[in-house]
């Protein structure tokens, strides 16, 4: 895995654990945390990462899916259960980048994300407070709220401390993907990197079963195999991915 520093930071570098750049734990490491044009930004060789990576829902690929993304009917949506009169609590437990519980929380739900990563849940927060400072989004961030941890191991700890009731617990662990784009291989290669392969994903699972009031969904690639485990009740298929759907009860409008 990759090495993590701060560049200039001594305040986020204790927040989360990381070393500075300018230390000797940090001085080799290949990518960095910084502020780049009022952001942060997570930023190695452009050649192996492509662009510097933030986390961004109010300007770019979250403000066009927020306009036009096609609502409730969006299979992420869907798999959840959002639908008339039901607007289920959810907590994301793969949270990544958040662009699947910013989907979520722009259409009403109350969304809990858990990031293991340091640096990326840095991103996340980062991310959090900008959108929390927009007009346009402000609403929409007062929905979500961050846990740093790791789910397959503390998810009940974690979600019993994050305020939002589990009643769907959204999975979406790492698996080998497969896009022609080159920068999006470019970002897998940094979140691969940075967390390794989801090989507890089993272990994931049964912990979402044991939390989740109502159904655990799992997002997969459209041909891969479900997580070893108990079989998904139901599946919805998309072009390039699917959710798995693993029901425990019927969401009903309250």
């Amino acid at each position: 895995m990759s090495g993590v520093a701060v560049e200039g930071d001594v305040a986020l570098a204790d927040r989360w654990g990381l070393p500075g750049r300018e230390s000797p734990d940090g001085a080799e490491a290949s990518l960095v945390l910084r502020r780049e044009d009022g952001r942060l930004v997570l930023a190695g060789d452009p050649r192996a990462y492509g662009k510097p990576l933030a986390v961004d829902f109010v300007a770019g690929r979250a403000a066009h899916r927020r306009r036009f993304g096609g609502g409730r009917g969006q299979l992420i949506a869907r798999a959840c259960g959002l639908a008339r009169g039901v607007t289920p609590s959810v907590v994301d437990a793969t949270a990544g980048l958040g662009r699947d519980a910013f989907v979520l929380a722009a259409l009403g739900a109350e969304v809990l994300m858990i990031e293991r990563v340091a640096a990326i849940a840095a991103l996340l927060e980062d991310g959090l407070a900008r959108a929390r400072a927009d007009a346009d989004t402000a609403e929409i961030a007062a929905r979500m709220r961050l846990a740093h941890g790791d789910a397959g191991r503390d998810l009940a700890s974690l979600v019993a401390n994050g305020g939002v009731a589990p009643q769907v617990v959204h999975l979406d662990p790492m698996f080998p993907h497969r896009e022609k784009s080159a920068l999006v291989k470019k970002e897998m290669r940094l979140f691969r990197e940075l967390a390794g392969d989801d090989a507890d994903a089993p272990r994931l699972l049964e912990a979402a079963l044991d939390v989740a009031t109502h159904r655990v969904v799992v997002k997969r690639p459209r041909k891969a195999p479900p997580i070893s485990g108990p079989a998904p009740r139901h599946v919805l298929e998309g072009k390039t991915s699917r959710y798995d759907l693993y029901v425990h009860r019927a969401l009903t409008p309250p």
